[in-house]
């Protein structure tokens, strides 16, 4: 174990048509991988994310899975490969499930099936097209929930929130899609640089998730967790849980509550560790650490060459 190195496993918008494929050529863990997500799926996932179409793998119960598995593979090679085992890992959003698969808290295709539900639960709450997320850049976290507050009581029982503090200067926000709608007009007038819509399906971590996170709360009580093998931070709290029974509150929690990303990413630099390796597909977590705490080295695993370059890294 490498207390100095943490892998940080993304979350949903990492996504992409033809994700891996340069790994597929080289790693027949991504087949593997991907082989046995799609028996439980249902469906053939690889194909899905090699010529599907960007609608497909947005939609969020298919997002969920495909990310749990490009990462959960991108894990399998790491340690093929002689990568350290990290003394820490953390995951964003969908990527915590990821954290916990390499952990050792769930097994693999139990994950999968959770996911799929996790994702089918969230995007029964909100219909497509009723909810919105987007990130605000440039403001300040309170002036965003300033704004947030000012555009819900603009219509009452309408809801909008800071749910992702992603990076000093980088919030995203969600909600029903008129609220998120004059949300980022107001972050504009109070001076945000620039508001970006996500692609995603849902209104993920708002209190309009609370009926997906009562749903999987069944699912999850019912699954097999075990202790981690490695610390996992929590997106909730931005701390780490010994006991399964309350890595699966946690877990629950996480579906209605804001991720504290800055706070994960402290947390893994207060423990001491040096570098920080994206595992799976993107590089957007790395692009937020180095704005986050700039003493981490941030690496990825995106492709076969970066996967070198991060293995040559850490070893």
């Amino acid at each position: 174990m490498n207390d100095k190195l943490a892998l940080l496993f993304p979350g949903q918008g990492s996504q992409k048509i033809g994700m891996q494929a340069d790994l597929a050529e080289k790693f027949p863990q991504i087949g593997q991988t991907f082989g046995a997500a799609s028996e439980v799926l249902g469906y053939d996932l690889w194909a899905l994310c090699q010529s599907g179409a960007d609608a497909d793998i947005n939609l969020t119960e298919r997002t969920q899975p495909l990310l749990l598995t490009a990462s959960t593979a991108m894990w399998r090679i790491w340690r093929d490969s002689g990568g350290p085992v990290p003394g820490v890992v953390a995951g964003h959003s969908l990527g915590e499930w990821s954290a916990l698969v390499c952990a050792g808290v769930v097994a693999f295709e139990d994950a999968v099936d959770l996911v799929r539900c996790r994702g089918q639960y969230m995007q029964a709450a909100v219909p497509v097209g009723v909810g919105a997320m987007a990130a605000i850049i440039g403001l300040a976290d309170a002036e965003i929930e300033r704004c947030c507050t000012e555009a819900v009581s603009a219509d009452a029982g309408s809801v909008v929130a800071a749910v992702n503090y992603n990076a000093p200067g980088q919030v995203v926000i969600a909600g029903q899609a008129a609220a998120v709608t004059r949300a980022i007009e107001l972050c504009k007038a109070a001076g945000a640089k620039r508001a970006l819509p996500l692609p995603v399906s849902a209104p993920f971590h708002t209190e309009l998730m609370r009926p997906a996170a009562e749903q999987l709360s069944a699912k999850i009580e019912s699954a097999v967790f075990a202790a981690p093998q490695i610390p996992v931070i929590h997106n909730v709290n931005g701390q780490a849980e010994a006991d399964p029974a309350a890595i699966k509150a946690l877990m629950i929690e996480q579906v209605y509550s804001p991720v504290r990303w800055v706070d994960c990413i402290e947390a893994v630099a207060a423990r001491g560790v040096e570098i920080t390796v994206e595992c799976g597909t993107g590089k957007v977590l790395s692009g937020l650490n180095k704005r986050i705490n700039k003493s981490l080295i941030a690496l990825s695993t995106d492709d076969v060459a970066s996967l070198e370059s991060a293995l040559s890294g850490v070893n």
